[in-house]
């Protein structure tokens, strides 16, 4: 898989890209990853990406021309990538608050596009001839509101490439996460079995692995119940 960030700060995605899964999925060629500056695509000699809204209004949105063109540089580039047949496995993805929440069914997919185009929002927004003809999905995190698409972008990124075949080391770890089966993920324990007379229910210790099985999916659904009931709908 290839994702390409298109941000006004690709300084911030430094630490987050060079750390813990990214990094190794990074290393391991599982999946390529490439910021672009958007100010690299104006023709605008201060390098300016935004403008006044039409109509007045308060704040600056972010003009159409360099978020083309900025696309467009980055098709272009991919076409060697992408295999023969495949130009439709590439998505062009706009975090803003419009968009649909982010959960792990959308982030599952997302796997199956072979190239990914992420566009940071910024300002006011975005010139809405972006979105009505160039962007494929919008996709938020929530409910509130961020300075920029950056955040949301890494943990879009984050969400999806551990999805990615071959980057965890468990591949069966992702069969026992929470949002798995619409659960939250059951209480976990490790040593000491006895921390200041706290300790670890005697079902664990029993290695009856069937009975551990079970208290798991109970414990699951209790959860779930009592913290995201909407989950068991």
């Amino acid at each position: 898989m290839r994702i390409d960030i298109i941000t006004i700060f690709p300084k911030m995605f430094d630490p987050v890209l060079s750390e813990s899964i990214i990094k190794r999925a990074q290393a391991k060629g599982k999946v390529k990853i490439h910021l672009h500056d958007l100010r690299d695509h104006t023709s605008d000699k201060h390098r300016k990406v935004d403008d006044r809204p039409f109509g007045g209004g308060s704040g600056m949105v972010m003009g159409p021309e360099p978020i083309f063109k900025a696309v467009e540089y980055i098709r272009s580039q991919v076409t060697s990538y992408l295999p023969a047949g495949q130009a439709g496995k590439s998505q062009v993805i706009l975090l803003c608050p419009q968009g649909r929440t982010l959960n792990q069914k959308i982030a599952k997919g997302l796997i199956k596009y072979k190239h990914l185009i992420l566009i940071c929002g910024h300002y006011e927004g975005i010139d809405e001839r972006v979105r009505k003809y160039l962007v494929d999905k919008e996709i938020s995190i929530g409910d509130y509101v961020l300075t920029g698409g950056e955040l949301p972008a890494m943990i879009l990124v984050d969400a999806v490439v551990r999805l990615v075949p071959g980057v965890l080391g468990d591949k069966n770890s992702l069969n026992f996460e929470s949002f798995e089966g619409n659960l939250l993920e059951y209480p976990h324990y490790t040593r000491p079995a006895d921390f200041k007379g706290m300790r670890v229910p005697d079902i664990l210790l029993s290695g009856d692995h069937n009975k551990i099985e079970n208290w798991r999916r109970q414990e699951a659904l209790k959860r779930t119940k009592r913290r995201r009931p909407d989950l068991l709908k």
